[in-house]
């Protein structure tokens, strides 16, 4: 085993002990810590620190029991404590690049019809959609989520109109994605397309763009209304370390 493979492993070993003070909100194990992402925010681009970027709790990323990532953690929260989990029976879902461990908890929730789907799917399960065309008729979801993926398409303006698109009226959208609030506006440009310079402008080399402040201006221009809500107005009583999620990602809830 090499040296990489070893710490690894000493790391998932250490962090899977049981009672520890940590929680995780997908499975309920106790452990003493959750996983890194790539070595945590010390290995993050500067210019991602600089920007202070909210998205993804990068040091607290992955629970060592059961796999689930923080932002499905915090989502899976966000849901509960709307009622929106509990009002699933019954209703039409798609959802984008799903999330193994969530889309557990939303299939035992009763949705109706329950569609997971990505331009690159990785399953049988999962049906072949492009979230800028997608098949899906007018007014036909009631909730769709797409967790982490506008910051990959090549045209989020285009993406949102179909979302609004196939939204029934009333039916909501989560939209989470890494912003910056020092950014005022939107950064993208088509001349960034190498992997590493992806990586330093975006956060990601598969990144390609970072929201700024106007990301509520972009999302209500195509017909979306925002029924944004920060960690402290909706789970002011969950301890954001216990529990290994970022208390600065909003809950990026929008209606039609």
């Amino acid at each position: 085993m090499n040296p990489t493979n070893a710490l690894a492993v000493a790391a998932r070993l250490s962090a899977s002990i049981p009672l520890g003070k940590r929680r995780c909100a997908i499975c309920g194990n106790r452990v003493g810590a959750f996983l890194p992402y790539r070595g945590g925010s010390r290995e993050a681009p500067a210019l991602m620190r600089a920007l202070d970027v909210v998205g993804s709790d990068v040091d607290n990323f992955e629970c060592p029991r059961c796999g689930a990532h923080d932002r499905e953690r915090h989502l899976l929260l966000y849901m509960e404590r709307t009622g929106l989990l509990a009002e699933l029976a019954g209703k039409v879902i798609v959802h984008f690049a799903p999330e193994a461990r969530l889309s557990k908890r939303i299939e035992q929730a009763g949705p109706s019809r329950y569609t997971k789907c990505d331009l690159f799917p990785s399953g049988a399960e999962v049906q072949r959609e492009d979230l800028l065309a997608m098949s899906f008729a007018d007014s036909s979801v009631d909730l769709l989520i797409a967790n982490h993926v506008l910051e990959h398409v090549p045209d989020d303006q285009q993406a949102i109109r179909e979302v609004a698109r196939v939204l029934r009226p009333g039916g909501h959208a989560i939209l989470q994605t890494p912003f910056s609030a020092m950014l005022a506006k939107t950064w993208e440009d088509e001349g960034i397309v190498s992997a590493e310079a992806r990586n330093e402008a975006y956060g990601q080399e598969d990144h390609v763009r970072l929201f700024g402040r106007d990301i509520f201006s972009r999302f209500e221009q195509a017909g979306l209304h925002s029924r944004v809500q920060s960690h402290a107005e909706l789970l002011a009583d969950v301890d954001p370390f216990e529990l290994g999620v970022n208390p600065r990602e909003p809950f990026f809830l929008y209606q039609r």
